[in-house]
């Protein structure tokens, strides 16, 4: 492993976020020589840290109130974000871990981005791909946050192909050597042969076709209803879904605590739970730890 350490951010102090990174560093004493943790100064004196293995980031008496959400809370994740983010373009840190944020919180901070995604590809100036990986599926998203009426009109074949190929790249660093990867149809039964739409057979169909070409191990449109069936019986390594909620209510119905969200097409790594805040059990010792289990082990498999 390298002997630059990987950022930890801990996300909404009011959320789950906390309490996750410290069951983590229970069961993994050690872990502070590998990464280092960064969020409130009050929350890191609990954790009994060295100093290396810490970064305070917001009023240095600020607790937060599990579950209650606040401004400065959503102030301080900010923050630790910028901090992680900068601190990979230093050589400070290798990759990044993020916790899981308010999105609606952040709004009323003044925050652009629709979500961790684009704030880290605007940091480091890439051209991201939003995938999840980690468990039983893996899955990229062609589009992203946006309405779902916005996502036939959004479609290019040049975010099809990107997504498509950041799929590959990332399962030929996982161990495939010819990646074989399904595309989803935007249509109901990807589009019925020009019955339930024209999308499929106008965009999808001709850039598969294009990579197919290309000699890569490429299958679609296919009917977004059987492929992820499909991809768990072994027939494909990775599925790239036309828009959020296609690719991503099938994935945590298998996955929903094994996998991790991973910004692909960047020059650095970042992972990170698949999962919000969860504020209405957050301090209540429930939460799954095993989405931030599988963050952090892909981001070191993937930045070793």
């Amino acid at each position: 492993m390298s002997k630059i350490p990987l950022a930890l951010t801990c996300g909404d102090p009011a959320g789950v976020g906390p309490e996750l990174v410290a069951s983590w560093l229970k069961d993994h004493p050690a872990a502070h020589s590998d990464v280092v943790i960064i969020g409130p100064a009050s929350w890191l004196k609990t954790l009994g840290l060295p100093t290396s293995a810490q970064h305070a980031v917001g009023p240095a008496d600020y607790k937060a109130v599990a579950g209650q959400p606040d401004d400065t809370g959503s102030r301080i994740a900010l923050a630790a974000m910028e901090q992680a983010a900068d601190g990979v373009l230093q050589g400070q840190f290798r990759a990044v871990v993020t916790g899981p944020i308010n999105k609606k919180s952040f709004s009323k901070i003044g925050y652009s981005f629709p979500g961790q995604t684009e704030f880290f590809a605007q940091r480091w100036n890439g051209n991201p791909v939003m995938a999840f990986a980690g468990g039983k599926l893996t899955v990229g998203l062609v589009t992203w946050h946006i309405p779902l009426e916005q996502v036939a009109k959004k479609l290019t074949r040049a975010d099809l192909r990107k997504t498509i190929l950041a799929l590959i790249r990332l399962r030929q660093k996982l161990g495939d050597k010819n990646p074989r990867v399904a595309v989803c149809g935007i249509n109901p039964h990807a589009g019925e042969n020009g019955l339930l739409g024209s999308e499929d057979d106008a965009i999808i169909r001709p850039e598969v076709e294009a990579l197919r070409a290309e000699g890569y191990a490429v299958s679609g449109p296919l009917p977004g209803d059987t492929v992820f069936y499909r991809h768990q019986q072994g027939e494909f390594d990775a599925v790239a879904a036309i828009y959020h909620d296609q690719g991503l209510a099938p994935l945590k119905l298998v996955d929903f605590s094994s996998s991790a969200n991973l910004t692909l097409g960047l020059k650095y790594i970042r992972t990170s739970p698949d999962h919000g805040t969860a504020y209405e059990i957050a301090g209540q010792g429930r939460a799954d730890r095993g989405s931030l289990d599988s963050a952090i082990k892909l981001a070191n498999t993937l930045s070793a």
